[in-house]
């Protein structure tokens, strides 16, 4: 169980929930096939997938949950076609023009009457919620995927006071001094090979650097030139590499070495153990990743946060 990406949400305000309290909320809203008529639908499934059937799973204080969406795959050309042929049979045998609305009403027809033998798509979504460091934690690669998990989750629960987490200082002003050095790189924090670039510009361009020195000439000019830097490969404390972006989003997230080989010392066959031990081992690293690239970020601003 390891996340690709990592969407973080702050908690504004304790938010204390037991995994007992979890389970029941969120098994309002089980998921559940689509019916022969619907196109899409999601709920809450089990994490553990056939290894279990609990829609939580806990693990020192941190709340692993999935979210599952099954979408019906209709391809527009063959909609497209169906519709034109009834249109056309329409103009022949009433000898009339069919009209745009007309054909939005026989499109509607048409994509119910395919519904029922529709391929389904389904994709999981993980998120975990940790209440004692006051996140959610979502794997998801946009912040539209990450929002309507929350968003799920907040309908689910009834309350969910989360927000992106905000820092003292724009990120692409902090990425940008780590490469210009009018910012120290914090320690912990080793520059990738990878960067976005983009002028700040109404009409600006963006410059996609890859497998490149980011000290390199190159990269310079286009600083001096005035462009900022909004995505920015890393490496953290040796242990931990992503690619960030101006928004905080965390992508792209490999676990290095260390962690793989403290994964492969459980000595278990047992699949469950295996998947806690990974949710752990990532977790415990995701605790102490946070909030100290929240700081090497200039600092969070807490002032909409109610502490306890």
């Amino acid at each position: 169980m390891w996340f690709r990406n990592a969407r973080v949400f702050r908690f504004t305000k304790p938010f204390n929930i037991s995994a007992e309290e979890l389970e029941e909320k969120l098994s309002g809203d089980a998921f559940k096939p689509c019916g022969p008529q619907e196109i899409t639908r999601q709920g809450w499934v089990p994490p553990l997938g056939k290894h279990g059937e609990q829609l939580v799973h806990s693990a020192n204080g941190y709340h692993l949950i999935a979210l599952r969406k099954e979408e019906k795959i209709l391809p527009g050309p063959v909609i497209k076609e169906a519709v034109e042929e009834k249109a056309e049979m329409i103009e022949v045998e009433q000898g009339r023009k069919v009209r745009r609305k007309e054909k939005d009403e026989i499109k509607e027809q048409v994509t119910l009457e395919m519904l029922p033998q529709a391929f389904s798509r389904n994709r999981r979504s993980f998120a975990y919620l940790a209440p004692e460091d006051g996140v959610l934690v979502v794997d998801a690669g946009s912040a539209k995927q990450a929002e309507d998990l929350a968003s799920t989750l907040r309908k689910s629960l009834g309350s969910l006071p989360v927000r992106p987490p905000v820092v003292e200082q724009a990120p692409a002003f902090t990425f940008t001094g780590w490469l210009n050095e009018t910012i120290d790189l914090p320690g912990v924090i080793a520059l990738g090979d990878e960067c976005e670039l983009k002028d700040p510009s109404e009409d600006g361009g963006v410059v996609r650097c890859k497998g490149l020195d980011l000290k390199a000439d190159e990269i310079r000019n286009h600083l001096d030139a005035g462009m900022q830097v909004t995505k920015l490969a890393v490496t953290w404390d040796d242990n931990v590499s992503f690619v960030l972006d101006e928004e905080l989003g965390i992508r792209r997230l490999k676990f290095g070495e260390t962690l793989q080989d403290q994964l492969d010392d459980v000595d278990t066959d047992d699949a469950v153990a295996k998947f806690d031990a990974a949710f752990t081992l990532m977790t415990l690293e995701l605790s102490k990743l946070i909030p100290g690239l929240l700081e090497a970020l200039g600092g969070e601003d807490r002032s909409a946060i109610v502490e306890e």
